[in-house]
């Protein structure tokens, strides 16, 4: 059950008897404390009714302290003792001791003076009780208010406030709004403001009184250019403008509208320029502007309304926005026009704010004259001539214009760019003839064409130089046969593919493709030439052999025509390698590498030899000549057998009567083979292939012999010694054809060695069976 503390005792007797009809069943030990505990509840608790009035405290109170505020009183005063109490801001809690209470008769003090603007109500909480404590009352809020008082005056928000207005701006337009702020009471008189201008403004401006707001009075009577700037003083006051008040200072700044127009500094203007100068400036023009500078009100915006009407000067505003620059865009021509009389106008890069007049100015611009350079006609000359045009033939005439019609000059021409020296030109005609061959396949030309620049000068005092360009197409002649790309290429043995041969012609196509080639007579048993079919021009071949090669390189001559039927022979080695098919594969390069590093040492041994040769050649000549000079020679057949170093023939068999001093008189003499320097490697084939006929493996390796041209026998220079007498081997004189062989030893060949032993039996009557050599 909950029980309401405000209850009336009689309420809760009431309610308890409420309780014991329905809960009959229950103890009555539990009614008794029930009752009990309605009489503690009713005992210390009771509703009373507080007597506090409304409070209202005036602030700035100047006392005296304390001062009476209120007094509090319980309804239960009258039959209990009771003790008042405060607690809240002002009392217990800061600022404390502001309000105090008297505890029996409960008076409300205040102790000191109020200040609104600092607070503007306390609220305490107030409490009694009986003097036992048998009663307590039910705390109570109290409120009290301060009274304002016109104590502040109000204060501007800025000073100086800052605006701004054009020159030009409409009547009523806002400008700046003034504030000021009063901390009295807002509700009262005390804190409501309003705003006058006090300071005389010749009735320029105006203030809205309740906001503040600035605004201009009278139109049209604003100049930036006389007074660019308006000091205001603004008073705030309070009590509806009648009590406390302050000044402020209002700034506002005239802005600048366009209202003049600029103005030219001189009407008319004279200038000069040279013709044939685009770009160049040939006046300034200078304009003024009240306005505010250095602003699009100010800045000079310039037009040619007369005199451009072909569009030979353009007009434009300088850096500082007040001058305008006239320059020409395309060159003059003082032979065609020597002056021009030009119009300007100016206005600002803004409209202006009002209707203006607008400044005009005139410029005469006389043009000087100055030599100009000789113009060619056409500037780029095209021509066509055949590439075999004789030395000393006319290819054109190529001169130029001289456009100083008022002046009479010489034109004189020279060429001035001629890679090849081909050409010359007539100094005083500018006819341009051959002077050396032509080729339309020189490495200089591009596209068959061949450039040339003619320069053309006048006899003033300073020249003036023109060019032309004389562009000279060579038409093709056949003077070139076609010739073989390819210097040497690979095969392979096994399976060989044809060989692709690729022909060129520098001519042009008419005289180029389609080629025809040829292989010479001595090659055609073992080769042949096959046209591709796929080489619409005829400039690809194939070289296909037509039996089966050696190893080893082929040195070729094939003959090739263009399609005018010239021809010239071009060679080309093939090296067949140890391969099959397309996949070409050789070793001639390490090969040959190899036999570079043997050939060198084979040279060094050589030299080597040499040396140790003629030091012994020289040693024997010392000694021969010593023998010869100090002793007496003996003709004996011992030493007629042992003399070998000579160079003169002297006595033979028949003849004794020679002179042995000139036998050893040169030691110099001897054998030496001349053979090729150079021969390529051919190989024979050792063993004919399985299932191959005998005969085509001995044809095919005899005409490999017939291609071989370095093979031996090489010239040789024989040096023999002279035979003597009681040589082992006996005469050669004495062998005779006609005696029978049958009493010769032949057995003696066996001594010989192997080679001579079937030659022994042979002779020797031996019957063995027959050997096919």
């Amino acid at each position: 059950c909950k029980i309401k503390w405000h209850l009336q005792t009689t309420d809760l007797k009431f309610i308890l008897d409420t309780f014991a009809i329905t809960f009959n069943q229950m103890k009555f030990s539990l009614f008794f404390q029930l009752l009990e505990f309605s009489q503690i509840i009713t005992k210390n608790q009771r509703k009373r009714d507080w007597l506090i009035p409304h409070v209202s405290i005036p602030e700035n109170d100047k006392g005296p302290f304390p001062k009476e505020v209120v007094k509090m009183k319980s309804t239960a005063a009258d039959s209990i003792k009771m003790i008042y109490k405060i607690t809240g801001a002002g009392a217990d809690q800061p600022p404390k001791g502001l309000f105090t209470v008297e505890k029996i008769s409960g008076l409300l003090w205040v102790t000191k003076s109020l200040d609104r603007e600092e607070t503007e109500e306390y609220i305490l909480t107030t409490h009694a009780s009986a003097w036992d404590q048998s009663y307590i009352e039910i705390p109570v809020k109290l409120t009290i208010k301060i009274i304002d008082q016109n104590d502040n005056k109000p204060l501007c928000t800025q000073d100086p406030f800052m605006g701004e207005i054009p020159e030009r701006a409409k009547l009523n337009e806002p400008i700046i709004q003034v504030t000021a702020k009063d901390i009295d009471d807002p509700e009262t008189a005390n804190g409501i403001v309003r705003y006058k201008l006090v300071r005389p403004n010749s009735g320029v401006f105006h203030i809205d009184p309740a906001s503040g707001v600035i605004s201009l009075a009278t139109m049209g009577i604003l100049d930036r250019e006389n007074q660019t700037v308006y000091e205001l003083a603004v008073e705030a006051a309070d009590m509806d403008g009648h009590g406390l008040s302050s000044t402020c200072m209002v700034i506002i700044k005239i802005t600048d509208s366009n209202d003049h127009a600029p103005r030219f500094s001189q009407r008319k203007y004279e200038a000069s320029v040279q013709e044939n100068k685009a770009g160049e400036i040939v006046a300034r023009l200078d304009v003024t502007d009240r306005d505010e500078p250095l602003t699009a009100n100010s800045m000079a915006k310039f037009t040619i309304i007369q005199g451009n009407e072909k569009g030979f000067f353009n007009i434009s505003t300088g850096p500082s926005g007040m001058e305008g620059i006239i320059m020409t865009s395309k060159g003059l021509d003082f032979e065609q026009t020597n002056s021009f009389f030009l119009l300007v106008v100016v206005k600002n890069e803004v409209p202006f704010a009002i209707p203006l007049v607008t400044s005009t100015a005139t410029v005469t611009i006389t043009v000087r004259d100055v030599n100009e350079p000789p113009v060619f006609e056409p500037t780029e000359k095209q021509i066509k001539i055949p590439e075999d045009l004789k030395v000393g033939s006319t290819i054109s005439k190529y001169t130029a214009n001289d456009p100083d019609t008022a002046r009479e000059q010489k034109i004189r021409y020279k060429l001035l760019q001629d890679f090849a020296n081909w050409l010359e030109i007539t100094k005083d005609t500018g006819i341009i003839k051959v002077r050396s061959s032509l080729d339309r396949e020189a490495s200089f030309i591009r596209n068959e064409q061949y450039t040339v620049l003619v320069l053309a000068y006048d006899n003033d005092d300073e020249p003036a130089t023109g060019t032309g360009t004389l562009v000279i197409k060579l038409q093709d002649v056949n003077d070139n046969a076609p010739v073989l790309e390819e210097r040497r290429v690979l095969m392979c043995l096994i399976e060989p593919k044809p060989v692709r041969l690729t022909i060129t012609d520098p001519d042009g196509p008419g005289n180029g493709p389609p080629f025809t080639i040829e292989l010479n007579t001595e090659y055609q048993s073992n080769w042949t030439i096959i046209s591709n079919s796929n080489s619409r021009t005829g400039s690809v071949v194939l070289l296909k052999p037509l039996r089966r090669l050696a190893l080893g390189e082929y040195s070729l001559v094939l003959r090739m025509y263009d399609s005018k039927r010239l021809f010239q022979n071009s060679s080309i080695i093939v090296e067949v390698c140890d391969c099959k098919g397309d996949d070409v594969l050789c070793s001639s390069g390490l090969a040959a590498a190899a036999i570079d590093v043997t050939l060198f040492i084979y040279v060094l041994a050589a030299i080597l030899c040499f040396l140790v040769l003629l030091l012994l050649l020289f040693l024997v000549k010392r000694r021969c000549g010593r023998k010869v000079q100090w002793q007496q020679f003996n003709h004996t057949e011992e030493d007629r057998d042992n003399i070998i170093c000579y160079n003169e023939e002297g006595g033979g068999e028949q003849d004794q009567d020679f002179d042995m001093v000139l036998l050893c008189s040169r030691l110099e003499a001897f054998s030496t083979d001349i053979a090729p320097m150079v021969s390529p490697t051919v190989f024979y084939r050792q063993h004919a292939d399985e299932n191959e006929d005998f005969e085509s493996f001995i044809y095919e390796n005899l005409c490999t012999a017939d291609d071989d041209h370095f093979v031996a026998p090489y010239d040789s220079m024989l040096v023999f010694a002279h035979e003597g007498e009681g040589s082992i081997s006996g005469s050669l004189s004495s062998l005779q054809s006609s005696i029978s062989d049958g009493d010769q030893d032949f057995q003696n060949l066996q001594n010989w060695g192997p080679q001579f032993r079937r030659l022994a039996d042979i002779f020797a009557g031996v019957e063995e069976e027959l050997y096919v050599l």
